[in-house]
C-alpha cells in the first residue's frame, strides 16, 4: 500500500464482531547505514510509530482500532542487521491473499524510503511478492469461475422466465380476444332475448284473445302487462283495434 501523507488522518475506531488474525514473512536483508539514520528518516512519516532497540528498529503502522481502542488493522515491521520480519493482522472482511498484497507494496515503499541504510536481497523479495501475486491471481480465477458458473445459472434462469413470460402473456392476450368475443355473443344473445320477449302485435291481439276467453270474458290490464312485459298503454291500444275490428265486444 502507498504511504498516506503526513496530513492524511488516521481511520476512525471500527465497530468488529470477529477478532483478525496475524501472519507475516521474513526476507534476507543487510545493515548499510545505521539504525539510527534509519529511525531519524522513518521518524519524518507522521502516522508512524516508531521503536528503535539495540540490535533492531521496529516499524509500527497502526491503520484502525477496534471499539476497545487496541490495533485492528495494523503491521509491525522489525528491521535487523540481517533481516526483515513483517508481522501484519488481517481482518475477516479482508481477503488473507489481498492483505499480503498490500502489506508488500506497504514494505516496498518503507525500504525505498531507507534504501541508503538498507538494502534486501530482490531475488528473496521478488519471489516474495511473486508468490502472493499468484495466490491472489489463483483465487480471482476460481472467483470467476465459480461468478461465471453462478451468471451463467441466473441467466438460463432469466431466459426460462422470459419464455414463461412470453406465454403467460400469449395466453393472457388470447383470453382477452376470448372475453371480447363472448362478450359480443352475450350482447347479441341479449338482444335476441329482448327481441323474443318483445310480442309482435300479432301475437298480442291474439293473447288478449286467449286471457279474456280463460278469465270469462274480463281482463286485467295491469296483470297482463307484469306478464307478458308489455305497456299498459299498448294493452289498451290493442283492446280497443280488437274492438274496432270486431273481435270484441264491450259489456256494460
Amino acid at each position: 500500500m502507498p504511504l498516506p501523507s503526513d496530513k492524511e488522518e488516521k481511520k476512525p475506531a471500527q465497530t468488529i464482531g470477529r477478532e483478525p488474525t496475524v501472519d507475516g514473512f521474513r526476507i534476507k536483508g543487510e545493515l548499510t547505514g545505521s539504525f539510527n539514520d534509519i529511525t531519524e528518516l522513518l521518524r519524518t512519516i507522521s502516522f508512524l510509530e516508531i521503536a528503535p532497540e539495540k540490535e533492531a528498529v521496529n516499524v509500527v503502522y497502526v491503520e484502525s482500532r477496534d471499539i476497545n481502542k487496541n490495533p485492528y488493522l495494523f503491521s509491525v515491521i522489525k528491521i535487523k542487521k540481517d533481516e526483515i520480519e513483517v508481522l501484519y493482522s488481517i481482518p475477516p472482511e479482508i481477503s488473507p491473499r489481498k492483505r499480503r498484497i498490500d502489506v508488500i507494496r506497504y514494505l516496498l515503499n518503507i525500504l525505498s524510503v531507507i534504501e541508503k541504510e538498507y538494502t534486501v536481497e530482490n531475488k528473496i523479495l521478488y519471489q516474495v511478492l511473486d508468490d502472493a501475486v499468484k495466490e491472489l491471481t489463483d483465487s480471482v480465477t476460481m472467483e470467476y469461475s465459480k461468478l461465471y458458473t453462478a451468471y451463467d445459472s441466473l441467466k438460463k434462469e432469466e431466459i426460462d422466465l422470459r419464455k414463461k413470460t412470453e406465454r403467460l402473456e400469449d395466453q393472457v392476450e388470447a383470453l382477452t380476444n376470448q372475453n371480447y368475443e363472448l362478450k359480443a355473443e352475450n350482447d347479441e344473445l341479449k338482444l335476441r332475448l329482448s327481441q323474443l320477449e318483445t310480442l309482435s302485435d300479432e301475437t298480442l291481439k291474439a293473447k288478449l284473445q286467449e286471457w279474456i276467453m280463460e278469465h270469462n270474458g274480463t281482463i286485467n290490464i295491469s296483470e297482463f302487462s307484469k306478464i307478458y312485459k308489455v305497456s299498459e298503454t299498448k294493452i289498451e291500444e290493442m283492446l280497443n283495434k280488437l274492438v274496432s275490428d270486431g273481435y270484441l265486444e264491450v259489456v256494460s
